[in-house]
C-alpha cells in the first residue's frame, strides 16, 4: 500500500509540474531563457501553445510565429515543438527541439524565404535572390550552426558587386562530418558554370574552392571579372575565398 501511495504521489507531482510548464505565459518564459541573440515582439499565449508577432536572430526575420509543443517531450529533458512562421514573403516550418544544454535542432526543415534575409549574415550588400530550404536537421549551438543535412535551391541569384542582372539558380548540398559542415556547390540554371566545395568550420571560419566557367549567356561585366581568376589545364577559372561568419 505505501508503494502505491508513494507511485500516485509521484505521478500527481509530475502532472502539476508537466500543468505549470504547459501553461506557463510565454512572454515571461522569453525574459528568463532567452538568449541574447535572439529578439521576439508581440508575444502571446503559453510555453505550450502560443504566437509572435516577430522573431529575429542573426538578421533573419519572421512574422506571425507560431509554436505548438508536445508534452511528453518534457520527460526526456527536451522541449519538441511543431513552429511555423513567414518571411517578408515565403514561408518556413519546422520540428523545433531545445535541450536543457542550450542546443537547438530544426528538423524536417521547409521554408521559402528571400535571401535578404541573410544579407547581414552573408556579408553581402545587396544580396537578392529567392531560396527553398529542405533540412532533415540543422542544429545551432550559441547562434552557430554544428549540424547541417539538407539543400538549398537559390533563384534569380543577384550579387551586386558581380554585376547588376541576375547570376540565375545554384543549389548547395549540406553534409556535417567530424571535421565541420561540408556543402558541395553546383549551378542549376546559373549564367556560370559552377562546381565547388564550402567548408565550414567549427571555430565559424568558412572557405570555399571551386570552378568556374561563364555560359554564353552570362553579362560581359561578369566575364571580365571572371578573366581576373587563373585558369587550369582544362580552361576553368579557379575560384577560392574565405572569412568568418
Amino acid at each position: 500500500m505505501i508503494v502505491r501511495n508513494r507511485g500516485l504521489v509521484l505521478l500527481t507531482v509530475l502532472t502539476v509540474i508537466v500543468g505549470l510548464v504547459i501553461t506557463f505565459p510565454a512572454r515571461i518564459a522569453y525574459r528568463w531563457v532567452s538568449p541574447p541573440f535572439v529578439q521576439m515582439s508581440g508575444i502571446q499565449g503559453t510555453v505550450w501553445n502560443g504566437s509572435a508577432l516577430g522573431f529575429a536572430t542573426n538578421g533573419v526575420y519572421l512574422r506571425d510565429l507560431t509554436w505548438r509543443m508536445h508534452p511528453l517531450s518534457l520527460f526526456t529533458g527536451k522541449a519538441n515543438y511543431d513552429i511555423s512562421g513567414a518571411p517578408v514573403s515565403g514561408f518556413f516550418e519546422s520540428e523545433v527541439t531545445l535541450s536543457l544544454g542550450g542546443a537547438l535542432a530544426l528538423n524536417n526543415l521547409s521554408a521559402s524565404v528571400p535571401l535578404q534575409m541573410f544579407e547581414e549574415a552573408a556579408n553581402i550588400t545587396g544580396l537578392r535572390g529567392n531560396a527553398s530550404l529542405k533540412f532533415e536537421r540543422l542544429e545551432l549551438r550559441a547562434g552557430r550552426a554544428s549540424v547541417m543535412d539538407g539543400t538549398i535551391d537559390v533563384a534569380n541569384l543577384l550579387v551586386p558587386l558581380l554585376g547588376s542582372s541576375s547570376l540565375g539558380g545554384y543549389r548547395a548540398e549540406f553534409y556535417t562530418q567530424n571535421n565541420g559542415i561540408v556543402a558541395s556547390v553546383e549551378d542549376t540554371d546559373g549564367v556560370v558554370d559552377v562546381a565547388g566545395s564550402l567548408q565550414l568550420n567549427p571555430d565559424k571560419t568558412y572557405a570555399f574552392r571551386g570552378q568556374v566557367v561563364a555560359k554564353p549567356e552570362a553579362p560581359d561585366s561578369l566575364r571580365s571579372q571572371l578573366g581576373y581568376l587563373p585558369k587550369n589545364d582544362r580552361g576553368q577559372h579557379e575560384l577560392s575565398f574565405e572569412g568568418k561568419y
